[in-house]
């Protein structure tokens, strides 16, 4: 079961096994308080992609399609990412955007949601 959070919220028992999604570490985000299992910043969006969309809803569906063209030429950091799951009961997408709608981490768990079907 794959659920999504920001990183800045406390982690929880509810967590399972935390994942970090970015490529940047979050801003004033202690790692000892962070409670990150494992950093998968090779998942995460180019920094050309990250920075054209810049958190941009209006991008959106474009930065959806352009992220899952990286994820399909990235197989070696999508697998990382299968195995790293497999077998968990519980694995949590950590992301540091604001929006909860529009990031990498919704992106990237619809990409694995439609690449199981």
């Amino acid at each position: 079961m794959l659920h999504l959070k920001r990183a800045y919220e406390p982690p929880s028992s509810e967590d399972g096994f935390r994942i970090l999604v970015d490529r940047l570490w979050p801003r004033g985000l202690a790692k000892a308080d962070a409670a990150i299992e494992l950093w998968l910043k090779e998942i995460a969006p180019s920094t050309e992609l990250r920075r054209w969309f810049g958190h941009d809803p209006e991008k959106w569906q474009e930065f959806r399609r352009r992220y899952s063209d990286e994820l399909d030429r990235n197989a070696e950091a999508v697998e990382t990412l299968r195995q790293a799951i497999a077998g968990k009961d519980k694995v949590t997408l950590l992301y540091a955007a604001h929006d909860d709608e529009h990031n990498n981490a919704v992106a990237l768990l619809d990409y694995l949601t439609a690449s199981e079907k």
